[in-house]
């Protein structure tokens, strides 16, 4: 699975950045090929879905038995690719961190990517949350159904949401950063929850500018303690990959997979895969994920062979980040462009 993380990791924008040379990629799925000598409940030839930290954009991968889980049968391997960061994610912020209950509302940026439809496919579990969401306008019409209300990305989402619900909302969900961080405070309703899961807004070009960094940063209103407890508000933020890998908490995550893989088996909820790639096309993958041209999760398919268009360097990202292909009599081609499952 491609995740905006990636971006960030190859741009140097994370804390503490692994030394070169290193494999990208944090998710995967495939077939167990070896055990660990004391290894239970999984043998060689099962399907499993995993987190890795680092190393996933391989042919092989190894990692702790504890980040391991069985995929269901009815889910496809590009599916599983597409699982466990968004769907963890979207879960945990909804209910483990916001609390999450009946008659809520929640603001979502980026609504169309793999976090943004995971989140307003869990909200549809609970009966009555109304979903406020924003997005690159070419999106709108594949993921109008999935959202209450949806606002184009450069709009005035402040004023829109305002007038439609005047206290604003319960829940902002935030994985811009940057100014967008004093609009969701000032949308909380009493006793709502901000939460900041990422800062993609300090992501611009093909290498990390120090211009945009700081910027992004300069624009993040300084919270005052004071104000938090004088309007009741919450503030909070959630990073999956810290409390896998740093914190020590693959257990409580283990529930929460077992959970989100009962709620696919009883179809309430399903990966949303955008694309297909080569491993030779993760630059042009990488690309889509920068111009915000994915509807959902881009993947990276091992056994794929990379189409030749895209080895002779003929797509190109038109500036609203779809990409503009000649796809007629050309069936390898027609299997990466985006669609809605």
């Amino acid at each position: 699975g491609l995740n905006f993380i990636d971006l960030m990791v190859r741009q140097g924008n994370i804390d503490n950045p692994p030394k070169t040379p290193l494999v990208p990629g944090f998710e995967c799925s495939g077939i167990v090929e070896a055990l660990g000598d004391n290894v239970k409940g999984f043998e060689i030839g099962d399907r499993v879905m995993a987190f890795v930290n680092y190393n996933a954009w391989a042919e092989v991968v190894c990692t702790s038995v504890e980040f391991v889980y069985k995929i269901p049968d009815d889910m496809s391997f590009s599916e599983a690719a597409a699982f466990p960061m968004n769907f963890v994610t979207a879960y945990m912020m909804l209910f483990e961190v916001a609390n999450l209950r009946e008659g809520m509302s929640v603001l979502v940026h980026s609504a169309g990517g793999g976090v943004g439809q995971a989140v307003a496919q869990l909200c549809s579990t609970i009966p009555n949350v109304t979903v406020f969401g924003t997005a690159s306008s070419f999106k709108h019409e594949a993921i109008k159904d999935s959202v209450t209300h949806l606002f184009d990305r450069n709009a005035d989402y402040v004023q829109e949401v305002k007038r439609i619900s005047t206290d604003g909302v319960d829940i902002v969900l935030d994985c811009l950063c940057g100014e967008n961080t004093g609009k969701g405070l000032s949308l909380l309703k009493p006793l709502g929850t901000y939460i900041l899961y990422g800062s993609s807004n300090m992501v611009t070009g093909e290498t990390k500018s120090f211009f945009s960094f700081a910027k992004s940063w300069w624009q993040v209103e300084k919270v005052n303690p004071i104000k938090l407890y004088e309007e009741n508000k919450v503030i909070a933020g959630f990073s999956l990959l810290n409390l896998l890998f740093k914190q020590n908490r693959g257990g409580l995550i283990k529930g929460v997979m077992d959970k989100l893989l009962n709620l696919y088996n009883s179809k309430k909820i399903k990966p949303v895969v955008d694309s297909l790639w080569a491993l030779e096309e993760v630059k042009e993958a990488m690309q889509r994920i920068h111009d915000r041209g994915n509807i959902g999760k881009l993947i990276l398919d091992v056994e794929k062979a990379p189409t030749p268009l895209m080895a002779n360097d003929s797509t190109e990202t038109s500036e609203a980040g779809e990409e503009e292909e000649d796809h007629e009599g050309d069936n390898e081609n027609k299997e990466r462009m985006p669609f809605i499952q």
